[in-house]
């Protein structure tokens, strides 16, 4: 009779080969015992590494400390005082729950724990031998736990061989250390690298710990966010987009104070920075997820970096709709200073840190109310238009000469009539200077602020397409004379298949036979003369957008349109045309990036320009 071949694991080889699942480096361990002494209402927690956590783990806390019969459970196989019954599960506060992180560390590194409860007079050692057994000693210990872990894989030298270096397990240990000081800035954090003090965190508030944590000035890069309903409350913060980088990294989410990542709600973060966002840029973002347990399941990876929510689309929608409100409750316009390298290499760079107040946008151009209502002409107007010259008209002094009722004139100017309340002359002397027939430059209230024409219009007018398509009301300006225009049968195709969008846009085209259109209509942003060359360039720049960047339709067109209908670098705007352009760019959601991601506007404050000019 021939032998079983399939056998049943001695314990202590399972053991082993569980621990690699929790223990996958030494950040696994002081992820693990920092989320127990966060669970045992720990007011102080300290770490101390040695060679990167290789030879030594040690997070020693001031919580509730063990008896020495707990101390003996909590090394052994799912062992836990977090859970009692599996329904426990569906109500999770605490960090851990499994009962598998001190065993997994047991299995394969040497550790000790030394704990003491506040009304114990001893508290309790114990430790295991390099054969797996506990030794256990009673003595007289700090108030809390301190659980050492030394040498790590010392009995499986595969593991230990596939650790990185130092440095990159030094940073991986920092990361997970910040990432819970972050969600539990209650709580007083030190860390040591080789017995040297390297960060010490008092307890606080969220903005001090942020400020301890990255820099003091960090608050001034950041927009507050915070919603309270019933269901879901979210508080933390967004970085300006003066912060975005071009690596991850810096996204901390957490979810009922527990760290996680989710693709889904990372998506709707970054979504709802619309087009300020290019291709690789990612923004910072610290969000506190409070939801009741019941709605989610964090039981789905030994980690317990995942998570899954009950209504996955209703909390990605609540999201990026309080994201964008947040962003929108701020004057995103960059900042520019000078670099402080030598004078050879100065350079303007965004200043990160510029700050600014919530529902502050006082640093724009002076708005002046606009009046349309048909001016009101004297009678003595009117008779010169509709009457031959009088006698009274012939007699009238020659020196004086009459301003004609439809040339520009200071006395009879109505569209940039000031407002009554105008607090002073200063306050009215808006003027706008065109750069080049480029930029347009305005005099602020911090300094000088620039646009760019070209993208400002764009933006505009992609939000006005955006709207008809949803407003479904066409608006076409007629042709006097239709134009006829011979497609590719791929274009007319193509033509066809986007006219119900053309068509909301405003342009108004007959398919012909043999691949011909009319054009009997065009939006009335189109220039006279350039009708068939904008609807050519649209539809070629869509196909484009399609083929290369997969772009959605309605979002693919309104882009493709905007760009070949804006007024371009080189046009000469004469002052009420920068003024109407200025005026409808911060009406629209996102004034401070083109559809495509290009900064639109800039500003640099008058401090930067005394210091250039050595006036500081």
């Amino acid at each position: 009779m021939s032998e079983n071949r399939i056998k049943i694991l001695p314990e202590n080889i399972a053991s082993k080969i569980a621990a690699g699942e929790v223990i996958q480096r030494p950040e696994s361990v002081v992820k693990e015992l920092l989320e127990n002494s966060i669970d045992a209402e720990a007011t102080n927690i300290e770490v101390i590494v040695k060679k990167a956590g290789k030879n030594l783990v040690r997070v020693c806390d001031d919580g509730t400390g063990m008896t020495e019969d707990d101390a003996l459970l909590s090394v052994q196989k799912h062992a836990t005082s977090k859970i009692m019954a599996f329904e426990d599960l569906e109500v999770l506060r605490t960090l851990g729950f499994r009962g598998e992180a001190l065993n997994s560390m047991a299995a394969v590194a040497q550790i000790e724990i030394k704990t003491e409860t506040r009304d114990e007079e001893l508290g309790t050692s114990i430790k295991n031998d390099e054969m797996g057994n506990l030794i256990k000693e009673k003595g007289s210990f700090a108030k809390g736990t301190c659980v050492s872990v030394k040498n790590l894989y010392y009995n499986t030298p595969a593991r230990r061989k596939f650790l990185k270096s130092d440095a990159t397990e030094l940073k991986h240990i920092i990361d997970s250390f910040k990432k819970n000081a972050l969600s539990h800035s209650h709580i007083t954090f030190r860390f040591y690298n080789n017995d040297d003090l390297i960060f010490d965190y008092q307890h606080g508030s969220l903005e001090d710990r942020i400020k301890q944590v990255f820099a003091d000035n960090m608050l001034d890069a950041l927009i507050p966010v915070n919603e309270k309903t019933d269901y879901l409350s979210v508080q933390g913060f967004i970085g300006k987009p003066s912060l975005l980088k071009k690596s991850k990294g810096e996204q901390y989410l957490f979810l009922n104070r527990r760290y996680i990542i989710n693709r889904q709600i990372n998506h709707a973060v970054f979504t709802a920075y619309e087009n300020l966002l290019e291709k690789g840029d990612y923004p910072f973002f610290i969000l506190m997820l409070d939801i009741d347990p019941e709605r989610i399941d964090v039981n789905v990876h030994p980690s317990k970096l995942e998570a899954k929510f009950d209504d996955e689309k209703g909390i990605y929608n609540f999201i990026l709709a309080i994201v964008k409100k947040s962003l929108g409750m701020h004057d995103l316009v960059p900042s520019m200073v000078f670099s402080n390298e030598i004078l050879d290499e100065e350079k303007l760079i965004v200043d990160r840190f510029h700050p600014s107040k919530g529902n502050d946008f006082s640093d724009r151009p002076g708005r002046r109310d606009y009046d349309f209502q048909p001016p009101r002409f004297s009678t003595e107007e009117i008779d010169r238009i509709f009457s031959t010259v009088t006698d009274d008209v012939a007699t009238s002094s020659s020196d004086v000469t009459a301003a004609h009722p439809f040339e520009k004139s200071e006395s009879r100017e109505v569209l940039h009539k000031p407002t009554e309340n105008r607090s002073s002359d200063k306050e009215e002397s808006v003027y706008f200077f065109q750069l080049h027939n480029k930029y347009i430059l305005s005099q602020i209230k911090s300094g000088l602020m620039i646009i760019d024409q070209h993208v400002a219009h764009e933006r505009i007018l992609y939000e006005k397409a955006l709207n008809r398509f949803e407003a479904d009301i066409p608006f076409s300006q007629q042709l006097l004379f239709p134009k006829t225009v011979q497609l590719d049968p791929g274009r007319y195709e193509l033509a066809k298949e986007l006219y119900s969008y053309l068509n909301k846009l405003g342009f108004e085209i007959k398919f012909l036979a043999k691949n011909k259109i009319v054009i009997e209509g065009v939006p009335d942003d189109v220039k006279k003369g350039f009708e068939e060359r904008i609807l050519m360039d649209t539809i070629e720049e869509y196909s484009t957008n399609l083929r290369e960047k997969k772009l959605e339709e309605k979002d693919n067109l309104a882009k493709s349109y905007s760009c070949h209908t804006s007024i371009k670098a080189g046009d000469k705007l004469n002052d009420r045309e920068m003024r109407l352009l200025i005026d409808q760019l911060f009406a629209t959601s996102m004034p401070y990036a083109c559809p495509h991601g290009r900064p639109i506007v800039v500003k640099i404050s008058l401090n930067e320009f005394d210091r250039r000019f050595g006036r500081t």
